[in-house]
């Protein structure tokens, strides 16, 4: 193959930006190859492993091949990654042996010769092999015989640098596979190369950030070496690695200038504090700004042009990884730190240039945005681009201000010249936006054209700034917006546009509770209301400023000072009023009511004194200070006499008004609390602190938009009231603090008046507080005298003196002299009298008193009824007495009803020692005092003379407490025949024990009974017999029960009855008996009842013999004996107490028939019960038992026991004890 006649330049076959591979060789042969590599190569994924535990990534390799010239190799000292060839290949289809040994030998020595000169060990060497030359030479050697020299003679231990493609241009399987094997090694060539190159130049790149302290280190010339890393990742498509770089060089250049503002510069820094000259703003429509980084290269870049150049790359990283909505924030970030950087540095700016730099700025990124992104991205995205649409429209308004274009008689010259200079610094319009109608350039430069397109660029910035805002929600921002708008309408003569925003910026700040914006925004509406010739508004607004703390003292008193000279210039004009609320003039702290109670009579002087905080800067004179008050008359006023009135109103008269609260105070108090935390950033290599700071944990909470409400507005239309019942008082001067205010008024009508609004009137202004809360009222009644009686103890005690007190209410009744009240009370109840009491008595039924206090004694004769005893518990027995009262303001009487208890409870009992009779009293004592009794005596109250009683207590006088009993007991005597019943009256003296002497003498307590058969006729007597031929009885052993049932006395009447029948010899009745053990200490065995036929004489005894087991060992009571009267079933006057208690009989019975009939169980023990329904006969009359009164049986047997041993087999004893 001949050699060219001259070198021929570099062929470039792709982009730029992608890394170097040279091709040597057969140049021809290459470009025959060229399209297909270049097709495939960066088809499939590599994964590319890098050094410091570098997560791994899979990346696409494309190339730039260039022809190899010596020039392109990488000299000493050289940092450009983008022009070093990563890979050298070499190209051959030789297949002839002389051929190689001829020219192909010599070549590659050479080329490796370069290459070794050069250190440079990324090489490959290709041989393509082509079946279509191998058919034209015959004399070839083998393919293998030329890859053997080739690896032999330049690749000796690496003889995988040299690899075979076969046939790479037709389309075979066996071509396919040649080219997967050279793909997959020229891949892993690269990749180790770049590996390789990338680690050490990373090496380098460390090592020069390490001197940066040191004398003489240059931030440019590492700013360029860290791009160039740069470079090369965005070369590889690695963007996000690429951004990594430009952030660091970013925060390291933001960290040189917060320590420069510190006092530690750096000596580069100077030369990015050189004076600004341009202002053309951030370009970004290109990928590098090729002008701005030859200036940083050459260090003649100042801060604005390093910033723009630094933002611009990030940009287009940011679009490249489809992030369009961080590059916003990122721009609004930047923008911001760049006019605190410029201040830092102190870098000399001319008036109006960064604001020039800053709205280009903020255009230029709109519309970068916008040209990559769709509208209805960009509409869901606003949130990411609303700030810099605010930040443009606020930089344009102060290009306004500067330029003079807002001033109502526009630009002078002056504004004129600035707006030429500020324009020159502009500079021409670049290439890439000459074309654009609507290029961030032409904007700006027409808008600081004149006046009008000043106007309408600035009101089309500010509404759409606005919209945007409402549209996420942000109200607080766009007000904000609306403000700056209001004030340019002001400087432009427009207050009545002007107000509308300024309306809307209040409310929300009253909202949300700030008091500064509220403050400032309420000073611009005054102002724009006193243009609009709004009094009362103004008024309004002007007053709040005077109350306003965050005003200096000289701005509140001029706003003072504005409603003064109001009043006093307009005072002439009765007719015009204007109603301003007091909550911003003065505030209503307390109201006091004298009396106290708030309550008076009518024709009653009632004072009401309120104290007023004024909160104005400056004594304040008010013609009158008045209280409406509104007057109600209740349905249920009757209800409200004196009496009810005093025990329902408050006791002090006094009513605190709670402190006026702003209208944004209620949104400040219902915030939560601050959650407030100390934040430490340590050094991760020596764990020493770097920073510390305090953090917010719920800023969301408390930065949260408050939902606006119609309470929050400013307050305005107060309506003053008119009425009939008004408190006024004139001439008050209120001077700056507390001030007491009296009024006094003369109750007239009855009824409730309430206090409903304070006004304060200083010539036609008035401020009125609308409504007082809490509520102030105040009642006047109009009464009749009341009277009410009670007693001073808990409770009246019948017949003993006790207080009662006579309570009279006059109510609006004047007592005269002479008035008397008259008492008439029944003859049971009398009414005591001191001497030293002012009550005069009559009579016992008619008493005129004028005195509080009187003695009354209830129930001459405490008595009590034997009926009485069934009222069960232990509560006292009342009675009412009534007493009729006559007023000298009435002509109806007044009856009251008194309620007297009885102090004791007495019952009686008839006791029986064989035929002997006893009567017991028991008195109880129910009330909480204690008595002396005395004189106790028991009489019949018949007149016969044959019965006696025989007391048998022995003393005359007794002291019983509070809740004790005391027993009395006679013995009855008779001389004939015992009479059937007995009258009796029990009666007894009484007093308190704590009142020694008493000026008058009780009536003693009487307490009557009767008393009917209480004498005996039967005797009852039971005795138990051990078995025969033992001493005493054992359990489980039979023993013999013996009853005897003895008649005492002759016939009597009370023996005449349904059960008396008459025989030849003598009377009889008919008895039935019953034994029965309710301790279960005994087993009945046999018949256990029965009826016997009793003969009526005295002495008369029948014996029933049964047989009974004891249970239990030791000393047994004996079973008890019952006996009943057996009456015949048609007796009207008998009772059924038990259907089986008649069951059972003896021998011994006298109806035969109904033994035959009935019969019972063998044994009955404690606890069993047999029904009536068990027993009862189909067709058989039942026979009725009536029980014979206690008086009547006398059982001799009651209380004796029996001694009873256990048994000897019995290997449990029990033992019974009673």
């Amino acid at each position: 193959m001949d050699a060219p006649e001259e070198p021929l330049p570099p062929v470039i076959y792709t982009m730029e930006n992608k890394p170097i591979v040279t091709c040597a060789g057969d140049q021809n042969l290459f470009t025959s190859i060229y399209p297909t590599l270049s097709q495939q190569l960066p088809r499939e994924p590599m994964e590319w492993r890098r050094s410091y535990g570098r997560a791994p990534k899979m990346i696409h390799l494309e190339s730039n091949f260039v022809q190899f010239k010596e020039e392109l190799l990488p000299k000493e000292g050289n940092k450009a990654l983008l022009t070093f060839p990563f890979l050298h290949i070499y190209w051959t289809e030789c297949c002839d042996t002389e051929v190689y040994k001829a020219t192909v030998k010599d070549d590659l020595t050479k080329w490796q010769n370069v290459l070794k000169a050069h250190s440079s060990v990324d090489w490959l060497i290709v041989v393509v092999e082509n079946d279509a030359k191998k058919k034209n030479k015959t004399n070839i050697l083998p393919r293998t015989s030329i890859v053997d020299k080739i690896r032999n003679d330049f690749c000796n231990k690496q003889s995988d640098r040299c690899i075979v493609l076969s046939d790479p241009l037709k389309d075979s399987s066996r071509t396919q596979e040649s080219w997967n094997a050279f793909l997959t090694k020229l891949r892993t060539l690269l990749l180790m190369s770049f590996t390789k190159n990338l680690g050490k130049f990373e090496d380098d790149m460390r090592t020069l950030r390490e001197k940066r302290t040191e004398p003489g280190w240059s931030f440019c010339e590492y700013f360029m070496v860290q791009e160039e890393l740069a470079f090369v990742f965005e070369m590889l498509q690695q963007f996000e690695d690429a951004l990594v770089q430009y952030d660091e060089l970013d925060a390291l250049f933001s960290q040189y200038v917060v320590n420069f503002g510190a006092g530690d510069g750096a000596n580069w820094l100077t030369f990015f504090c050189q004076p600004v000259k341009s202002w053309n703003g951030l370009i970004l429509r290109k990928p590098i700004d090729m002008e701005k980084r030859e200036l940083i290269q050459r260090q003649e870049a100042t801060l604005l042009d390093l910033r723009s150049y630094l933002f611009a790359r990030q940009c287009t990283l940011l679009l490249f990884l489809q992030r369009p909505w961080e590059v916003a924030q990122r721009a609004l970030e930047l923008l911001h730190s760049c006019v605190q950087e410029l201040k830092l540095l102190e870098v000399s700016v001319p008036p109006g240039a960064l604001d020039c730099w800053v709205f280009l700025s903020c255009l230029e990124v709109l519309q970068r945005i916008e040209g990559c992104c769709d509208r209805m991205q960009i509409d869901s995205n606003i949130a990411h681009t609303v700030g810099l649409w605010s930040y443009a429209t606020e930089k344009l308004k102060s290009l306004g201000y500067l330029c003079g274009l807002v001033s109502e008689k526009g630009p002078n010259s002056e504004d004129l010249n600035r707006t030429v200079d500020l324009l020159s610094g502009l500079g021409a319009e670049r290439p890439e936006t000459a074309n654009t109608a609507q290029s961030p350039y032409k904007k700006l430069k027409e808008a600081l054209s004149s006046v009008e397109a000043f106007e309408k660029h600035y009101l089309d910035l500010s509404h759409a700034t606005i919209e945007m805002y409402t549209s996420i929600g942000r109200i607080r921002s766009a007000k904000f917006v609306g403000k700056d708008l209001a004030e340019f309408y002001m400087r432009k003569k427009s207050p009545q546009k002007a107000e509308t925003y300024l309306q809307g910026a209040l409310k929300n700040y009253l909202a949300e509770g700030w008091a500064l914006p509220i403050t400032h925004t309420r000073k611009q509406l005054a102002e724009c209301q006193k243009h609009l010739g709004q009094i009362e508004n103004y008024l309004q607004t002007s007053s709040l400023l005077a109350s306003d703390h965050y005003l200096t003292e000289e701005e509140r008193k001029y706003f003072c000072q504005e409603i003064l000279n109001f009043a006093s210039q307009h005072s002439d004009s009765p007719g015009h009023k204007v109603v301003l609320p007091m909550h911003s003039f003065a505030h209503l702290r307390d109201l006091r009511f004298t009396p106290s109670n708030a309550v008076v009579h009518v024709g009653g002087i009632l004072s009401v004194e309120i104290t007023v905080c004024s909160q104005m800067p400056v004594p304040v004179h008010v013609e009158q200070i008045a209280i409406n008050v509104h007057f109600s008359i209740e349905k249920n006023s009757y209800r409200k006499t004196a009496e009810w009135l005093t025990k329902h109103k408050t006791s002090n008269g006094i009513i605190n008004f709670p402190m006026e609260t702003l209208p944004f105070s209620t949104s400040q108090n219902s915030l939560p609390a601050l959650e407030l935390y100390e934040m430490f950033e340590r050094s991760p290599s020596d764990n020493s602190l770097n920073t510390t700071g305090i953090i917010c944990k719920n800023v969301h909470m408390l930065l949260r938009r408050q939902e606006s409400s119609s309470a929050l507005d400013t307050p305005s239309g107060v309506a003053l009231e008119e009425g009939a019942h008004v408190l006024k008082c004139g001439g008050v001067t209120l001077e700056p603090g507390a001030n007491t205010v009296m009024f006094r008024t003369q109750a007239k009508e009855p009824g409730t008046y309430t206090l409903r609004q304070l006004c304060a009137s200083a010539g036609p202004v008035y401020f009125v507080l609308p409504h007082l809360y809490p509520l102030a009222q105040y009642d006047v009644y109009s009464q009749e005298p009341q009277l009410h009686v009670e007693p001073l103890a808990d409770s009246l005690l019948a017949g003993i003196p006790q207080k009662v007190k006579f309570t009279v209410t006059t109510g609006h009744y004047t007592v005269k002299n002479g008035d008397s009240l008259q008492l008439s009370n029944v003859e049971a109840m009398l009414i005591l009298c001191h001497a030293e009491n002012r009550a005069v008595i009559y009579s016992n039924t008619r008493a005129p008193a004028t005195g509080v206090e009187s003695n009354m004694l209830g129930m001459t004769e405490a008595q009590r009824k034997h009926k009485d005893t069934q009222k069960a518990g232990h509560y006292m027995a009342t009675m009412d007495h009534k007493v009729s009262i006559e007023c000298p303001w009435s002509i109806y009487s007044t009856v009251i009803a008194l309620t007297f208890s009885v102090p004791f409870r007495t019952t009686h009992a008839v006791l029986s020692a064989g035929t002997r009779k006893y009567i017991q009293v028991c008195v109880q004592n129910l009330s909480e005092l204690d008595f002396h009794l005395s004189d106790s005596d028991l009489v019949d109250t018949r007149d016969g003379t044959d019965l006696q009683l025989l007391p048998l207590n022995t003393t005359s006088r007794q002291h019983i407490y509070s809740q004790q009993s005391v027993f009395f007991v006679w013995e009855l005597m008779w001389t004939q025949e015992p009479p059937p019943s007995l009258h009796g009256r029990f009666s007894m003296g009484f007093r308190p024990a704590s009142e020694e002497q008493l000026s008058i003498s009780l009536k003693p307590y009487t307490y009557e009974f009767q008393l009917e058969n209480f004498f005996t006729l039967y005797n009852v007597k039971a005795e138990i017999l051990p078995p025969v031929g033992t001493e005493l009885c054992r359990t489980g052993s039979l023993c013999a029960l013996e009853v005897s049932i003895t008649r005492l006395s002759d016939l009597l009447e009370v023996d005449r009855d349904e059960a008396l029948t008459e025989s030849d010899e003598y009377f009889s009745t008919k008895l039935m008996y019953e034994v029965v053990d309710n301790s279960s200490n005994w087993a009945v065995c046999g018949k256990s009842s029965g009826v016997i036929s009793m003969p009526v004489v005295a002495q008369a005894t029948h014996r029933v013999h049964m047989e009974v087991m004891p249970l239990f060992a030791g000393y047994l009571p004996l079973p008890d004996v019952r006996l009943f009267k057996y009456l015949p079933h048609h007796s009207a006057h008998s009772s059924q107490l038990d259907a089986d208690s008649w069951i059972e009989n003896d021998s011994l019975s006298v109806d035969k028939h109904v033994d035959d009939q009935l019969d019972s169980s063998s044994s009955k023990s404690r606890g069993s019960v047999h029904s009536a329904a068990s027993t009862e006969h189909k067709g058989l009359p039942m026979p009725r038992l009536q029980a014979l009164p206690p008086g009547q049986v006398f059982n001799s047997s009651t209380s004796m026991q029996i001694l009873v041993i256990p048994s000897k087999d019995d290997h449990v004893l029990e033992v019974s004890v009673t």
